[in-house]
C-alpha cells in the first residue's frame, strides 16, 4: 500500500526546538467495498446535488456558504474570509506545553489516530530530540491544533522513529461510567470464575490484525468476483424486446445474494 499524501503539514515545537512536521491519518477506509447508486433502469449513475428549499432549484457551488442557525428560517452568513479571520496560530503549529504520565489518559476519550513525522531533513534532528526527550520521560505531551477547521485537543505519543498524535474527544462528548456501571451484582460465584479462567488461558493467543478481519468484507469480494466473471458480453437486443430482456437479465439484488454468501461463509468457518 503506498503512503498516504500528508493530510496536515505545519510545525512542532517544544519550548525553544521547532521542526517542520507532517500529520497523515493512521487508518484508512479506502480498501472497503464501496457502492454507487445507480438509475435501475438505465444503469446510469445517480448524482446528488444540493436544491434551495424554497425556489427548488439547483445551487451552484460559488452560491454556498456557512450559515450558523439563530432563529427559525433566520441564518448568519459567514464567508471563507470570516472563517479565516478567526483561525488560532494552533492552525500550523502544535506547541506541546503541558505533560502527562504515558497511559494515564483513558481510552474513551482517544477518537482519531494520526502518524506525525518530520517533513524536511533538515527537522529530522528536531523532531528526535523532541521525540526521545519525551520517550525519556515516559510521558505523553498535550496540545491543540486546528483540524477541518475546528481547534482540537491532541495527544503526542512516541512511537518507534515517529509520533502518534490522536484527537482528543472533549470533555462534554465523554458519558461518565459511573452512570451505566451503578447497580451491577458483584457477587460472582468462585467455582465459575475458577472454571472460565481456565477457558481463557486455552484461549489466549498474541495480538493479530487478522483477528479483525471483516466476514462480509471477504465475502462481498468473492461475489462481486464470481459476477465479474459470470457477466459476459451480450449482443444490442431489438428496441422493442429491451425492456423484457432486461427483466430476466442479470439484474440481480445484490444484497440478498451478499447475504446468502455471508450466511455460508459463517457456516463453514463454525463447522471448521
Amino acid at each position: 500500500m503506498a503512503p498516504r499524501r500528508p493530510y496536515w503539514r505545519g510545525y512542532l515545537k517544544l519550548s525553544l526546538v521547532t521542526c517542520p512536521v507532517a500529520m497523515t491519518p493512521a487508518t484508512s477506509g479506502s480498501e472497503k467495498v464501496r457502492f454507487h447508486t445507480l438509475n435501475k433502469d438505465t444503469g446510469n449513475r445517480v448524482v446528488s446535488q444540493y436544491i434551495d428549499s424554497v425556489t427548488g432549484k439547483p445551487v451552484k457551488d460559488e452560491h454556498e456558504a456557512k450559515g450558523y442557525e439563530r432563529g427559525e428560517n433566520e441564518y448568519v452568513l459567514l464567508t471563507d474570509d470570516d472563517l479565516e479571520a478567526v483561525e488560532l496560530e494552533s492552525v500550523r503549529t502544535i506547541d506541546i506545553e503541558t505533560f502527562v504520565p504515558r497511559g494515564s489518559i483513558e481510552w474513551v476519550y482517544l477518537e482519531t489516530p494520526y502518524y506525525l513525522t518530520a517533513n524536511d531533513k533538515i527537522g529530522d534532528e528536531a523532531f528526535a530530540v523532541i521525540r526521545q526527550a519525551m520517550e525519556a520521560e515516559d510521558v505523553v505531551g498535550i496540545s491543540r491544533v486546528v483540524l477541518g477547521r475546528r481547534e482540537r485537543a491532541v495527544v503526542l505519543e512516541p512511537r518507534g522513529e515517529g509520533i502518534v498524535v490522536w484527537a482528543l474527544r472533549f470533555g462534554d462528548e465523554v458519558r461518565p461510567e459511573t452512570e451505566y456501571f451503578t447497580g451491577i451484582d458483584k457477587k460472582s460465584d468462585a467455582q465459575g470464575v475458577s472454571g472460565l479462567e481456565k477457558v481463557i488461558k486455552k484461549g489466549l493467543k498474541d495480538w493479530s490484525p487478522a483477528m479483525v478481519s471483516d466476514p462480509i468484507q471477504e465475502s462481498l469480494l468473492k461475489l462481486i468476483d464470481q459476477k465479474k466473471k459470470a457477466k459476459k458480453p451480450t449482443k444490442k437486443a431489438p428496441a422493442k424486446s429491451r425492456k423484457d430482456d432486461s427483466e430476466k437479465s442479470n439484474v440481480i439484488d445484490i444484497m440478498d445474494a451478499l447475504k446468502k454468501s455471508v450466511s455460508k461463509e459463517l457456516k463453514s468457518r463454525r463447522a471448521g
